[in-house]
């Protein structure tokens, strides 16, 4: 499976010294057959054999700053706050949701997901909602440690306010009583007041979180020498989530505008720098109506957080706000200003830390993109599935730029299995190569046997994915598991692990991912190369929603170029769709099980 993905993508000469690679890999009494041995008497000793490896190989392991590079965003529509009062009324009703949500986890009473689509119906394992709120990441020099808190601990009682760069403890329990929406106001408007307040103004701690984690990691280290500094970051990773009440941007907020200050809140000049980047749920509330939320990816995916943010908006909506005079408690203590001690080494390195950000501000490339011209339900007329659909057109539109197809990333659901996360949906496959290399002849008309192109790749994609990837018979994380193991063995590496397809074939230069809302939301993040793009879109019933990343500091990539090719793409492709009723039967084809 490894050399057919990878035959087509690699030049010949490449292709038969891998081929001979892996054919000494996989001989009788070698290597691969020592290390296959060795996982499957791990898979017998853990619940997940892969959960591990592939945890520090995605997510612990990485070095490079979480902001853009690894933490996605949900960007909620936009909001129209009549004043700053407004804004805070919303971010009340906002926690009071979270903490209603937070309730259900705890007391276990979330309905169990079930699979939808391919394989319809099958339970799916719940762990990644446990771990919404009571995560954290903390970085290391070599690797940083998921710190995982006890469900309901009375240490996560508390929530962090991020305002003017300023971070508050909002305490939910006083007294030993929650506090109501009213008192979650009350303290807000408490908080606001105390951030303007130029005399307690403490430095910009939070930039340090949107550093490299080797940096962060000496960064905490110089921190924690000081006992002030040692408390404050203590109380910071044991919150339940952080919200961050940020000012009107001074930008023009349209898509693309609201995901960058999602992703990265425009560096340090603007709202960069009032986040707290290693926790895996920040709320941010803009007082000129941005929202949405920021996430540190190592917990869960995204499908857990659009299940959460799902409902937090129709909470939003549909629960009416609880603003009558609460009864809890009478006098609330004034929250307390998390305080820093800083001396000139923390300075220059919150300097540092705010110049690299800006440098990755300036280099990201995005483009928020919305096809108007059709939906999935113009596709899934075609007896197609939208999410191969579209698949296609986006190898497509990279073919179209680049002349070649390359390494693609699709992020495949294996929560069948417990503690399941993810597996890869190779979907730049030979088929597809034929479709993209017929549809760019510039000899040939569209026609009925472009179409024939179409057909192997869209089932020949639904069999990949039902068959390998989601049923956990992929090929990343089995030969991430053999890697590691021989690792584990202290043995060299061996050489298919070395080889230059191997290399290649771990560049996802197209880095994709179908994230579905059935509320107004959409998902974003940055490339996972410095020469890639990171495509993630939102199919709805009659537009595609898209959003684009790539760096403008590689002449390889544009993102506004790559949304024209898919524009012309998806166009050309509804054409002969429609060409092929005349010419040919589509009765011929059953409807696809993955339409939903």
């Amino acid at each position: 499976m490894y050399l057919n993905c990878m035959k087509h993508l690699v030049k010949e000469e490449q292709y038969q010294k891998t081929k001979a690679i892996v054919v000494k890999f996989g001989e009788p009494g070698g290597t691969g057959e020592l290390l296959q041995k060795k996982l499957l008497e791990r898979s017998e000793k853990t619940y997940n054999w892969v959960y591990d490896y592939w945890l520090e190989d995605m997510y612990l392991n990485q070095r490079l700053a979480l902001p853009v590079n690894s933490n996605p965003a949900m960007v909620f529509p936009k909001q129209n706050f009549k004043d700053r009062k407004d804004s805070l009324r919303f971010a009340a009703h906002l926690i009071t949701g979270v903490l209603e949500y937070k309730e259900r986890i705890d007391t276990r009473v979330l309905p169990v997901d079930f699979a939808r689509g391919q394989l319809a119906g099958t339970p799916l394992c719940m762990k990644q909602y446990y771990r919404l709120f009571n995560t954290y990441r903390l970085p290391g020099h070599k690797r940083d440690t998921l710190i995982i808190h006890k469900p309901g601990s009375t240490e996560q009682e508390h929530i962090i306010v991020a305002c003017k760069n300023q971070f508050f403890v909002l305490d939910l329990v006083v007294n030993k009583k929650k506090l109501k929406e009213m008192d979650i106001l009350t303290q807000l408007e408490k908080i606001v007041k105390m951030a303007e307040n130029s005399e307690e103004r403490q430095p910009p701690f939070g930039l340090l979180t949107s550093d490299g984690r080797t940096e962060w990691a000496q960064a905490r280290e110089v921190l924690i020498k000081d006992s002030v500094n040692r408390e404050s970051l203590a109380v910071i990773e044991k919150c339940l989530c952080v919200l961050c009440l940020d000012n009107p941007s001074g930008m023009e907020v349209g898509d693309t505008s609201r995901a960058l200050l999602m992703l990265h809140g425009g560096g340090h000049e603007k709202m960069g720098a009032n986040r707290w980047y290693d926790k895996p749920m920040q709320f941010i509330v803009g007082e000129d109506g941005v929202c949405g939320t920021v996430c540190e990816h190592s917990p869960f995916e995204g499908i857990v957080l659009v299940a959460c943010t799902e409902y937090l908006m129709k909470f939003m909506t549909g629960s009416p706000s609880k603003m009558g005079r609460a009864t809890s408690v009478s006098e609330l203590p004034t929250p307390a200003r998390l305080l820093w001690k800083t001396t000139p080494h923390i300075q220059d390195l919150l300097k540092a830390s705010a110049e690299r950000l800006q440098r990755l501000v300036r280099d990201l490339d995005m483009d928020v993109h919305k096809f108007e011209v059709y939906g999935k339900e113009f596709i899934k007329k075609q007896k197609m599935s939208p999410d191969a659909y579209i698949q296609v057109a986006l190898q497509l539109a990279f073919y179209r730029c680049n002349g070649r197809l390359v390494s693609t990333y699709e992020s495949a659901s294996i929560r069948r299995f417990h503690e399941g996360r993810v597996d890869n949906i190779r979907s730049a496959t030979s088929e597809a190569l034929a479709f993209v290399k017929a549809m760019t002849d510039e000899k040939a008309s569209l026609s009925v046997s472009h179409f024939s192109y179409l057909v192997p790749q869209i089932l020949g994609y639904s069999h990949y994915t039902v068959h390998h990837a989601i049923t956990g018979l992929g090929i990343d994380n089995h030969l991430l598991g053999l890697r590691e193991i021989a690792q584990e063995l202290k043995m060299e590496r061996p050489e298919i692990f070395t080889d230059e397809t191997y290399v290649a074939s771990n560049q996802f230069i197209l880095s994709t991912s179908q994230v579905p809302t059935t509320v107004e939301m959409f998902c974003c993040y940055g490339p996972v190369v410095p020469n890639g793009y990171g495509c993630c879109y939102n199919p709805q019933s009659d537009h595609l929603l898209f959003s684009v990343t790539s760096f403008h500091g590689s002449t390889e990539t544009c993102s506004a170029v790559f949304i024209k090719a898919l524009d012309e793409g998806l166009v050309e492709m509804r054409d002969l769709c429609r060409k092929t009723y005349d010419g040919f039967s589509h009765t011929q084809l059953p409807p696809h099980p993955g339409m939903s």
